[in-house]
């Protein structure tokens, strides 16, 4: 305790030596959740049952900060209980500590900077570009950005450039890892109430071209987001398209999505949704990539909270087609939402002429318990028809119900902070 206590008083003496204004800061979150899986992500079998577990967060955040440089080092250890005994020690336990975040801004100026580093990236509703905050690991990206922040518009340039190791010779198969370097620019700017997002991002994937011939091909995704909010209405809209190549496969598809809210009582609230990702025919006999893509998204944000599409799955299928209405409304001290799903396929099924897949129910209840501390429950109901079974296999309504319930306690304190 002694030695904590000099190297403390130490570090707040090493902050105090500087002319310029700094500040450091700590946090640390604990973040555990149960989850009953009863059919989550995809229909049960006749042979697969339902199953429990708590997986666990415990991050710690350190950051520093004066008039020119930023600084944030994250580290995060992620684990299931139970995966490790009683009895575990450093040299066995596979639930180790890494890096979420390591990055350094430094501004050249009030508008202009740059941010180099392992880094958080979330532009927006998250649907292309998010922080995936819902997975315990999260996700972060290795990048270089160059940033612009003025009164009412921002602009980011992001570079990225990824590798197996440093090997000073090229490697004998492609990075098979998310991709192998990437561009991207984000414009917003504010029109009084209006939001207006532009985003351009460029994809480069390894692929194996030949026996003796690795190759690079680039896809891209173009498009907007505008959200509006006023005193009592509510909007927002979204349209990307994708191009280039993935492997040796064009690639032509889409997304466009809006929701339409109004606050009817100061406590309540209605959201009307739609959203519509293209697909491919399944009995499609064409090479070209036709299915949308959310590339780095927050995905379970989005088409339910039963993670059926496009959470590491529904890649290169159907596309989809969501109908939403989202109800928030709070009982005492309980904010609620109430969001049913009515899903569609975009293209056409093989086995039916039927795209209607069935109906999600999601039930989410927050309860603030203190300032440090945050519990959120939530339960989800999938009513699949033989649409579903016929796209994902498994049993539909008649058979079994599909369900999936948590329970999750947010516990984030700030444990240090030292301003001079």
């Amino acid at each position: 305790m002694k030695l904590i206590k000099t190297l403390s008083l130490s570090l707040i003496g090493l902050i105090g030596t500087g002319a310029m204004a700094q500040e450091f800061s700590s946090d640390i979150q604990i973040r555990p959740r149960y989850e009953y899986t009863n059919g989550f992500g995809t229909l049960l079998t006749p042979t697969t049952s339902h199953t429990s577990f708590v997986g666990q967060r415990t991050r710690i955040n350190l950051n520093y900060g004066d008039s020119k440089l930023k600084v944030k080092v994250a580290l995060q250890n992620i684990r299931t209980w139970g995966n490790v005994n009683t009895l575990g020690n450093m040299s066995t336990d596979k639930n180790g500590v890494a890096l979420y975040e390591g990055w350094a801004q430094y501004s050249f100026t009030d508008k202009w900077s740059t941010k180099v580093g392992r880094q958080m990236l979330s532009y927006d509703n998250q649907r292309i570009i998010g922080g995936l905050d819902w997975a315990n690991q999260g996700r972060s990206f290795d990048a270089a950005l160059i940033k612009y922040k003025g009164e009412k518009s921002q602009l980011d340039l992001g570079f990225g450039l990824n590798a197996d190791s440093e090997a000073k010779v090229a490697p004998s198969t492609p990075f098979a890892t998310d991709f192998k370097d990437m561009q991207y620019a984000w414009y917003h700017t504010s029109i009084k109430k209006l939001g207006v997002s532009l985003l351009a991002l460029n994809l480069g994937r390894e692929y194996q071209k030949s026996p003796s011939e690795i190759e690079t091909s680039y896809s891209q995704t173009l498009g907007t987001y505008l959200n509006y909010a006023g005193k009592k209405l509510t909007f927002d809209f979204s349209f990307y398209g994708q191009t280039g190549k993935i492997g040796a496969n064009k690639v032509s598809a889409w997304e466009t999505a809006a929701n339409l809210g109004y606050a009817f009582a100061p406590k309540f609230k209605a959201t009307l949704g739609y959203e519509f990702l293209s697909g491919k025919d399944q009995t499609a006999t064409s090479t070209m990539v036709k299915s949308f893509n959310p590339v780095f998204g927050t995905n379970h944000a989005f088409n339910g909270f039963m993670d059926y599409f496009y959470v590491g799955n529904h890649a290169n299928s159907v596309g989809l087609q969501d109908v939403t209405l989202k109800l928030d409304f709070p009982i005492k001290k309980v904010n609620l939402s109430v969001a049913p799903h009515l899903f569609y396929t975009a293209n056409e099924l093989a086995a039916t002429d039927d795209k209607y897949l069935g109906t999600e129910i999601d039930l989410t209840a927050v309860y603030k318990a203190s300032k440090d501390i945050t519990v959120v429950a939530g339960y989800s109901q999938m009513f699949a028809t033989e649409s579903m079974v016929a796209l994902k296999g498994g049993t539909g309504l008649k058979d079994t119900a599909n369900n999936w319930a948590y329970l999750m306690v947010n516990i984030n304190p700030q444990i240090f902070s030292v301003k001079k």
